[in-house]
């Protein structure tokens, strides 16, 4: 079956499920990439003889609010479509719920969800996943919901949606480090790096992937309020949770 992944992935957990997900069924799936400000393929129709891979991360319990603009030019016929949101291992409260909603309402059919677990931004809660048993369990669950007519059910999460999808408070520091490489600019869902490589806290989401790539180490979250609350953070989503999937 002709499939299509469509992700949004600053630090790579979505696209690493999503693309795990995508071969299972179709080893030449195509790749509708959202991370970039902007892109090529996000006005695009979708018939009803292929597969559509939404897979996209959880802000707070939400979509990220950056993302769903990216995807708006998306439109099925019918078109089944596997919904993914991968979280932090805390909770993805109504992002799974928001994600069907926002497909059906562009003409796509969900025939099965997951919700899955990734490395959290902050703190170091759960590194290392997804792990390779994470992503075969996502494998698996995609091959075999391919052939699904649709869900039996509505997937989990509450409307009204609670409030979140922003990002968070911590927007990253530049340190004198700096070698002005760029690197940073390059990763930036958001295009908040501006002059001089300091963060735009108007723009930022959080996403720390400037603080990942940065090969100075120049991109930081070194302050004391931030080491106080990953700490405390860390210790309070130490539990692992496993991940879940909806038929």
């Amino acid at each position: 079956m002709k499939t299509t992944l469509i992700c949004f992935s600053p630090t790579g957990g979505s696209r690493a499920y999503g693309r795990a997900m995508a071969a299972a069924v179709d080893p030449d799936f195509a790749c509708i990439d959202l991370t970039a400000p902007e892109g090529t393929g996000r006005e695009r129709a979708f018939g009803p003889a292929e597969l559509a891979v939404f897979s996209l991360p959880v802000y707070g319990g939400r979509l990220p609010a950056i993302a769903l603009p990216r995807m708006d030019g998306l439109r099925g016929e019918g078109t089944p479509c596997i919904l993914a949101v991968v979280y932090g291992n805390r909770h993805y409260d109504d992002a799974l719920a928001e994600l069907e909603d926002f497909v059906r309402a562009r003409g796509f059919r969900p025939i099965g969800g997951a919700a899955l677990v990734a490395r959290h931004t902050y703190g170091e809660i759960q590194a290392g996943r997804p792990d390779t048993a994470d992503l075969k369990g996502a494998a698996e669950f995609a091959g075999t919901v391919a052939q699904n007519r649709g869900l039996a059910q509505p997937l989990p999460g509450a409307r009204p949606y609670r409030d979140g999808g922003g990002g968070g408070k911590f927007h990253p520091l530049t340190s004198e480090s700096c070698t002005r490489c760029g690197r940073c600019r390059e990763v930036c869902p958001a295009g908040a790096v501006g002059e001089g490589f300091r963060t735009d806290p108007g723009r930022c989401i959080s996403c720390f992937a400037c603080i990942r790539a940065c090969p100075a180490g120049a991109k930081n979250m070194d302050t004391p309020e931030y080491a106080e609350f990953a700490r405390q953070f860390t210790a309070r989503l130490a539990a692992r949770r496993e991940n879940e999937y909806f038929i």
